[in-house]
Formats: structure tokens, sequence, C-alpha cells
């Protein structure tokens, strides 16, 4: 994150400098800088946001299970099951709870009222459908790495961590 914000710094006082010069001939040069700074900054902004698919892997067998869509709704983040990737995997949640029980998988939310706190999504719930059980979570982008998510379920001091990779 800082390297961005380093960048931006950079880039924000080159452009500063060449649009306060009165010098006509860097005109065509300060809107190829702006355009090449703003292109850039949306890339990098891209890259490092939490939305968008992501591939679960089993943390137990390392088996690949889904794509996960996160996405934002009423200030809080959500996410759901967008696509199921093994060949004998059920389709019903057999052991959920409540009004999920014997729902579809493929659209279930999983991944419910997360909150952007002390730079990770935390204070939320994830719900694991092979065991029907509900965790506290976690979700926190690996450094130096923005196409994986760390996810933590957790219950009081006991967790399990497991490895998301961005699909899109």
């Amino acid at each position: 994150m800082r390297r961005v914000i380093t960048f931006i710094v950079i880039y924000t006082q080159i452009y500063n400098y060449l649009y306060t010069t009165k010098i006509q001939t860097f005109a065509p040069m300060k809107k190829l800088i702006f355009l090449f700074v703003l292109c850039t900054f949306g890339k990098l902004q891209a890259q490092q946001s939490l939305f968008g698919i992501w591939k679960t892997t089993d943390d137990e067998t390392g088996e690949v299970k889904s794509h996960i869509q996160i996405y934002e709704s009423g200030g809080k983040v959500y996410g759901k099951i967008n696509k199921l990737l093994r060949a004998n995997a059920p389709t019903h949640c057999e052991k959920c709870p409540g009004e999920r029980k014997n729902q579809p998988l493929m659209g279930m939310i999983l991944l419910t009222d997360m909150v952007v706190k002390d730079g990770m999504l935390q204070s939320g719930n994830i719900l694991d459908p092979e065991k029907g059980k509900w965790y506290d979570c976690k979700m926190w982008m690996k450094e130096g790495d923005y196409n994986t998510l760390v996810v933590r379920g957790y219950v009081g001091p006991f967790y399990r961590t497991q490895y998301w990779t961005r699909v899109q």
C-alpha cells in the first residue's frame, strides 16, 4: 500500500509541476502524464480490491471447491457462491441451519455483514456449508500478493485459515 501512495504522490507532484509551468510545449505532455497516472492508479486499485470472484481451496484437503463472489451492499461486504468446482459436490446445503437448510448452494450467501476495520474485513460471519456451522470471520489480502485472500473463520481462540485465489 505504501508503494501505491508513494507512486501517486510522485506522479501528482510531476503533474502539478508541469501543469503550473507557463511553457506551452509541455501541454501535450501534461495530458499524457495525467492519463498515465489515472490509468496506472486505476489498475493498481483494481488489483488491491477484495471485490470480485475468488477460488476457494479446502484448507484440510487442498481440493479446489468453488468460486465466491465478494461484493458490497448497504455499506457491508457479502460473499455468495458463484460456481461449484468439484464433480461430486453436493448441490444443496443439507447441514445448514435455519432457512438455508436444503437450499441450493449456487447463489447462497455464505459471507455476511463484513466491515472494513483496522485494515481488514471483519466483524462478520462465514458459513461452512459442509459442516453447517457459522463462524466469526476476518479477511485480508496476503502481504505483497494482491491475488491471495486470507480468510480466517474462528470460534473464540480457535480458528481455521484458508487462502483464496483471485479469479477476476
